[in-house]
């Protein structure tokens, strides 16, 4: 189970998302962005719009950080880990859903450092 200490949420977040809310920004207006996910009733896919979430989150200050942030932030972990797991072995994982379904939710596995 999660741990529900805000502290450790936060550092969790943080190396879950490795990308800046400027990169992320910029990858979610690009085709490949939209092309992955799951798409809700707008055509969105639930990835998409958790990136958009996720660049909110990184521009909030830690003070001003909700409830419901936190619960989206301990999502992102979440989900970030559990598709990590996922890692297609064959397939070039440049050009991957895999990778740009990460991307989405603010990780890129190609990204060092």
């Amino acid at each position: 189970m999660a741990s529900e200490d805000p502290d450790t949420i936060r550092r969790e977040f943080g190396e879950a998302v490795n990308m800046t809310a400027g990169e992320l920004e910029k990858w979610l207006e690009t085709d490949e962005s939209r092309s992955v996910g799951q798409k809700d009733g707008d055509g969105e896919s639930t990835g998409h719009a958790s990136g958009r979430r996720i660049v909110e989150l990184l521009r909030t200050k830690k003070a001003d950080l909700d409830d419901d942030d936190l619960a989206h932030m301990r999502k992102v972990h979440g989900y970030v880990a559990r598709h990590l797991a996922q890692r297609p072995s064959e397939e070039d994982v440049e050009t991957s859903r895999w990778r740009y379904s990460l991307m989405n939710w603010g990780h890129d596995p190609l990204k060092k450092g």
